[in-house]
């Protein structure tokens, strides 16, 4: 039965107990009712009724992600340096008839981009709500295009470690200003298929990497290293040139007092012929917004880990870090991991070709998925999966004397990225991107980044000491230490890792300070009103 004590309220009306301090306390209840027609309607319209709506909004969504498809340029080619004829000679020595790059070398090439995204993550807080999610964006781009110089003109493996970690920060802001403004300026039935895009862009700046390091991996001038270098001039450029037209986040408008701006933005992010209710957005956009000034009045990286927002940073952290420690760095490695296995320059350079587009597959494919299952059901799957798949590799790796042993391995890594980029990859950037608060987003979205980035740099020391032939020389061993990681993570997803699809910002704001429990999330009927979530 329904407590007779307790106040239904509306959003913005949060109705204080009997202790008067103005916090939540059990026992009072959330309920939508200035928005119900417009959440109603959210739900109702399908994907391709609301690309009609809002083809522009895609438009605009793929093109903030081209800023992310730097970042897995510069993290994959870096990788595929250690496995380039032409780079070995330059910065490496000479191991038992052979250049590599030693162990040390190689982590801290590899730590400027995590660094670089730890710290550009963490400071992206103040400027993305200061000056909006364009300005910022154009900015790092500025940013990017001078620290491409240094690692161009680099004359040592020195010089190029810094333009690795200075060109890195504006990385972190990559990939904190890409979901956040994805998920700001699209509807609810497209914001699974956009924010996923951030992924994708990943993987096209990985797919892109390897396609040149294989392109060049015949060459012995110093041209092999610095063609890829140069290519990273060009995507800051056609940012900044798309950047004087682009449409900023309503919500930040709106949390800004500027609501004609933010009507002016949703009408031009909308289609002219199939115009949608921009009236009805802008009022939701508003009672979210409402909503979570009255639950938290500011917007601090503290009050991220306060209240019900704890859950909501613990569970961005969470999605986001195992992709770390899940596995994802022996994508980063894949060409250097099939080299170690015992597969030649070439077959290793082909493979992680082949890798990788394997990944640019799987995202695509990740989107229909994601418009009939939900972000738990996807992502716990491909956990099982990826999993399986880890321990398979770590045993096969006791054969690896026998070249077919070499070769299912390699093949086993290539099916694993396919499951990775289909399931945890991409829905791991949709989950982020609706459990945090609209009002803490940026921030929220840093924190986990910056986690991940500081996972990344461990894997970073780690790794190279596993796989490198002078060193640990684990090679296929190194899959049941993630084995091991990824079933623990597991076992937290199942736990604690809620069902976000289909749910409007304003409907996760009240299930999180209703506590309902993560998996609890997809049955609990909001809309319909209180009596259908009673027992």
């Amino acid at each position: 039965m329904k407590d007779p004590n307790t106040k239904t309220v509306t959003v913005g009306d949060i109705a204080p107990t009997a202790t008067n301090d103005g916090d939540l306390h059990k026992g009072d209840v959330l309920a939508i009712e200035e928005t119900r027609g417009i959440t109603i309607k959210e739900h109702e319209l399908s994907f391709w009724a609301a690309v009609r709506q809002w083809p522009k909004a895609v438009g605009w969504a793929f093109l903030f992600c081209v800023a992310v498809i730097m970042a897995g340029f510069d993290a994959q080619i870096i990788t595929t340096f250690f496995a380039l004829p032409a780079f070995q000679r330059k910065f490496g020595y000479e191991y038992n008839g052979s250049y590599i790059i030693s162990a040390p070398w190689q982590m801290g090439l590899n730590m400027g981009n995590p660094i670089g995204q730890a710290l550009g993550a963490l400071a992206c807080g103040w400027p993305l709500e200061k000056l909006g999610r364009r300005l910022t964006l154009a900015i790092c781009c500025v940013w990017s295009i001078a620290f491409v110089f240094v690692q161009f003109f680099a004359t040592s493996i020195g010089m190029l470690c810094a333009g690795e970690i200075l060109g890195g920060l504006a990385y972190g802001f990559y990939v904190v200003i890409a979901p956040t403004y994805a998920s700001e300026i699209c509807p609810l039935a497209l914001r699974g298929v956009l924010t996923a895009s951030v992924n994708l862009a990943f993987v096209i700046g990985q797919f892109i990497a390897q396609g040149v390091a294989a392109g060049l991996e015949s060459r012995l001038d110093e041209w092999a290293y610095k063609a890829p270098f140069a290519i990273q001039w060009l995507w800051p450029v056609v940012l900044l040139i798309g950047l004087v037209f682009a449409p900023e986040s309503p919500y930040w408008l709106v949390r800004k007092e500027r609501r004609d701006d933010a009507r002016k933005a949703l009408m031009r992010l909308s289609s002219a012929k199939n115009r949608p209710d921009i009236d009805g957005m802008l009022v939701m956009i508003e009672q979210t917004d409402l909503l979570e000034r009255e639950l938290e009045s500011t917007t601090t990286y503290w009050d991220c880990f306060k209240k019900a927002n704890l859950i909501r940073t613990e569970i961005s952290v969470m999605v986001y870090l195992i992709q770390v420690i899940g596995g994802n760095p022996l994508i980063a490695y894949s060409t250097f991991f099939f080299e170690t296995a015992g597969l030649s320059d070439s077959e290793s350079f082909n493979m992680g070709v082949g890798n990788t587009a394997l990944g640019f597959v799987g995202t695509c494919l990740s989107w229909p998925l994601m418009l009939y299952f939900g972000r738990r059901s996807i992502y716990n799957s491909g956990m099982i999966l990826m999993t399986i798949i880890l321990f398979v590799i770590g045993f096969l790796d006791f054969g690896r004397s026998n070249s077919g042993a070499v070769w299912a391995q390699a093949s086993l890594m290539d099916i694993w990225t396919f499951i990775y980029q289909t399931t945890v990859g991409p829905v791991c950037f949709v989950i982020i991107s609706e459990i945090s608060a609209t009002r803490l987003r940026g921030r929220t979205i840093a924190i986990a980044t910056a986690v991940q980035a500081v996972a990344n740099i461990v894997f970073t020391v780690v790794l190279p000491y596993m796989l490198n032939t002078d060193e640990g020389d684990w090679r296929g061993k190194t899959g049941f230490l993630f084995g091991a990681i990824s079933l623990g993570c597991y076992v937290w997803c199942f736990f604690r890792l809620p069902e976000s699809k289909g749910r409007t910002f304003e409907e996760l704001d009240i299930l999180f300070e209703r506590k309902v429990p993560p998996r609890q999330f997809k049955n609990h009927n909001l809309v319909a009103g209180e009596s259908e979530n009673e027992v």
